[in-house]
């Protein structure tokens, strides 16, 4: 039985009706589940790509070496790892040339789809005549690229760039420059949240399961805007309130600056209260500081409803990081913000070896491009719009499911065993993620607790992508 089904989601090109012929000579021996899981199994939707056979290492020598030669700290999803081999569009593909759809997209990373052929093609023409010079020369990958990326900023923002190679370099950056230019030390940045794992990032950084024990100063956290579990629900001006106290009450009266995310990504796919960000960007200026938004996940159309996350609450920052979905997958990071307040980093000579490789700039051009030219944008907001109802309807039918929240293709369904005293299901997240994967279906998780699913899929996943997406967390949530 197992392997039948192994088989079915091994080849892109299968029918369904032939699947369902093999199945019925082990119908005997089957239970209602694997009949069940069967069924969506053949819906998968058809995919005409068969990836070349993989002839490398197996899983298990992979795992050894890894844990003989890389950091204990590196963890991995699922009892048995999975070792993948290749990528196309919304799809994975393992050593044995079995088909995933992929809902996590790299921890929301991949935005036009694995392996774009376009992106690709910058990258491969780019290294073929130069793969690395450093900014003290010229080279107009890395300027072409900051025009075409400072123009898909708002108002104020709409400046000057600095790239840099992750999201935690971009906001350690914008962070030290909001101190610059200050000359303030005090940040403010919000409970749950995450900002990164360096110095100060990890500051900013609001769990203890991303934090050390390290001296981190000068960073305030406020109240978090949670419209789930927080003490005001979806009132933002509320919770406001907290970031004007923690300045009278904590601080000299100035601050060097404010960051969040519009959506928190690793915290659990929180979006901020409504009304909220306005509220505090006009406390935070009026004690001087700077607003700077964190867009590493929320960025480049994930939200459908625009470009930035910022966006959808009436807000202009001063400062806008992003990483992650900039390159597709390459390692590119970016801080923009206004000629005015970059001319700080004059003062001293600062330079990063890799910011703006011309390989990197190449791809992160290629990656604006295609999500204007295939309108990855709207296909976030109609297809995630689409699937967050889907969601919601599940909601109705599973207990197990506390709240289902976000927007366009950054969605995040919280798993309770409690639903009036919100109880985390963290042993039952874990055992509904290995049903899925065994069913054809990777999806992320996070939150504080564990216990929140973060679909954060390819901006090309489809509504057919979405049905059968649905059929198996509801056949998985149906197993518990």
């Amino acid at each position: 039985m197992k392997r039948l089904i192994i088989r079915q989601f091994s080849s892109s090109s299968s029918s369904s009706r032939n699947f369902k012929r093999v199945f019925s000579r082990s119908s005997v021996a089957a239970t209602a589940d694997e009949n069940a899981a069967a069924a969506v199994l053949s819906k998968m939707p058809r995919f005409d790509y068969t990836p070349p056979p993989y002839d490398g290492p197996r899983t298990e020598e992979i795992l050894r070496k890894r844990i003989e030669f890389l950091s204990p700290s590196l963890f991995h999803f699922y009892k048995k790892p999975l070792n993948i081999v290749d990528g196309k569009k919304q799809y994975l593909f393992d050593e044995d040339g079995r088909r995933y759809l992929d809902a996590f997209g790299g921890i929301a990373t991949v935005c036009c789809g694995h392996c774009h052929p376009d992106v690709i093609e910058a990258i491969i023409n780019q290294t073929k005549r130069l793969q690395h010079s450093t900014v003290v020369y010229l080279n107009n990958a890395i300027a072409d690229f900051a025009e075409a990326l400072a123009s898909k900023l708002p108002g104020e923002s709409q400046g000057v760039v600095f790239f840099t190679n992750s999201g935690t370099e971009a906001n350690e950056l914008a962070m030290m420059i909001a101190r610059l230019y200050t000359d303030c030390h005090d940040i403010v940045s919000l409970r749950n949240a995450y900002h990164g794992n360096a110095a100060g990032t990890m500051g900013a950084t609001a769990q203890c399961n991303w934090k050390f024990n390290v001296v981190q100063t000068g960073v305030h956290h406020a109240l978090n805007p949670d419209q789930y579990r927080g003490v005001f629900g979806s009132d933002g001006e509320k919770y406001a309130k907290d970031v004007e106290e923690i300045i009278d009450f904590g601080t000299s009266g100035r601050v060097a600056g404010f960051i969040s995310e519009a959506i928190q990504g690793v915290g659990g796919i929180l979006e901020l209260a409504p009304g909220y960000l306005p509220c505090v960007y006009k406390t935070i200026r009026k004690a001087g500081g700077l607003c700077i938004a964190d867009e590493v996940q929320a960025g480049f159309a994930r939200t459908g409803s625009h470009f930035w996350g910022f966006e959808a609450h009436g807000v202009v920052p001063d400062i806008v990081t992003m990483a992650k979905g900039i390159g597709n997958g390459m390692p590119l990071g970016a801080v923009v913000t206004t000629p005015e307040i970059a001319q700080v980093l004059t003062s001293r000579c600062y330079f990063n070896t890799f910011g703006g490789n011309p390989v990197s700039t190449a791809a992160g051009h290629a990656v604006l491009k295609v999500l204007e030219k295939e309108k990855l944008q709207e296909n976030a907001l109609i297809v995630g719009s689409y699937l967050k109802d889907q969601l919601k309807a599940l909601q109705g039918k599973h207990e197990i499911i506390g709240d289902v929240r976000g927007r366009g293709m950054m969605l995040g369904v919280e798993l309770v065993t409690d639903r009036l005293e919100k109880t985390p299901a963290k042993t039952e997240i874990l055992r509904v993620m290995e049903l899925m994967k065994d069913m054809g279906v990777l999806v992320g998780k996070g939150g504080f607790y564990g216990n929140v699913f973060r679909i954060t899929p390819p901006l090309c996943f489809s509504k057919e992508d979405s049905d059968f997406f649905v059929d198996v967390i509801d056949i998985a949530l149906s197993k518990l």
